[in-house]
């Protein structure tokens, strides 16, 4: 008997058009020899399954079912590929776990905590892993920026605490500047992250589980035209992106060992991408942020690194998808 996986996309935030782009690469390589695949897309107007035929069909939130040519279907594992909210952020996950359903993702837990940067540095920090020094602001308590300024030093990343690709970020050079870069991200978010800036060569880490072992993907490293990796550079072919990285041996054990020791430390599940700037001066990793739902789409980083590890996607995501069971 085949399972039936659900491939849930869309999703309610303006990450919504990267979650279609990525259900599009998985759903083509999900291995029908031993799945059969069902798309669930849940935006603004509900939750509806797209039938072969086109037509579209609510989806049962009582037990997360569909009917079908009078036949009700229920899931055996949800494959998540929604970016953003609700799929990023634990409340699918939280939605599973009440009726019972295995999914592809970290916990509501761990998915919750690492949407907030703030709250996942702290984490990381406090498992060891080496993390730039911030300051958390929230909109109900200004905070002067003369106080900032006395606390961390120049120049510094100004970012939304919650969401992901770089929208309302901003790098501040100036102590000018500071105050225009908060107002810029606080239009995106009642809390905001304001970190000092590292200096060194960035990278991203695409972590996994197989057969009960955590697997370190081939590293890629990101260097940009832009001044860091905003949304344009994302998105719109502004970086260039090397898997695997040009690195010597120190740098990738120590890169690897710090990614899979933060898969530790957030009781991860699925797979997830860590990114890193490497402090060449220091000599060691600093996680930027953790990624629970990374992008999957044809270009991205995960389906670049696992095929340069010498993996079909059909395998790995066979992999991601079984790891849902144990």
């Amino acid at each position: 008997m085949k399972r039936k996986v659900a491939l849930v996309t869309g999703g309610l935030s303006g990450e919504a058009q990267i979650s279609y782009k990525s259900a599009l690469t998985v759903g083509t390589h999900v291995d029908r020899s031993k799945y059969d695949v069902y798309k669930i897309d849940i935006n603004a107007t509900g939750w509806w399954y797209e039938s072969t035929s086109g037509e579209k069909l609510p989806v049962n939130k009582a037990d997360f079912s569909i009917v079908e040519n009078n036949e009700k279907i229920d899931f055996d594992v949800a494959l998540m590929c929604i970016h953003g909210t609700p799929g990023e952020d634990g409340k699918l996950q939280g939605y599973f776990d009440m009726i019972g359903l295995p999914y592809t993702s970290c916990d509501a837990a761990t998915s919750a905590l690492t949407m907030n940067k703030r709250y996942t540095v702290a984490v990381a920090s406090f498992g060891g892993i080496a993390v730039a020094k911030s300051m958390h602001l929230f909109s109900h308590t200004p905070v002067p920026v003369s106080e900032i300024l006395s606390q961390l030093q120049l120049p510094l990343f100004v970012k939304p605490n919650n969401g992901g690709s770089s929208i309302g970020m901003s790098k501040v050079s100036k102590a000018e500047e500071l105050e225009q870069a908060i107002t810029k991200a606080f239009k995106e978010d009642h809390q905001i992250l304001v970190e000092e800036f590292i200096g060194g060569r960035e990278f991203t880490i695409g972590v996994f589980k197989q057969n009960g072992i955590i697997r370190v993907l081939p590293i890629t490293e990101i260097t940009t035209q832009n001044e860091f990796f905003d949304f344009e550079a994302k998105y719109q072919g502004k970086s260039i992106e090397t898997t695997p990285a040009i690195i010597d041996d120190e740098m990738k054990s120590s890169l690897e060992a710090a990614a899979k020791r933060v898969y530790e430390i957030f009781n991860c599940r699925g797979v997830v991408r860590v990114d890193f700037i490497y402090d060449t001066q220091h000599q060691k990793p600093f996680m930027l942020e953790v990624n629970t739902v990374p992008g999957q789409s044809d270009a991205s980083v995960i389906p670049q690194q696992v095929r340069a590890m010498g993996m079909s996607l059909t395998d790995f995501y066979s992999a991601v998808i079984e790891q849902a069971f144990h």
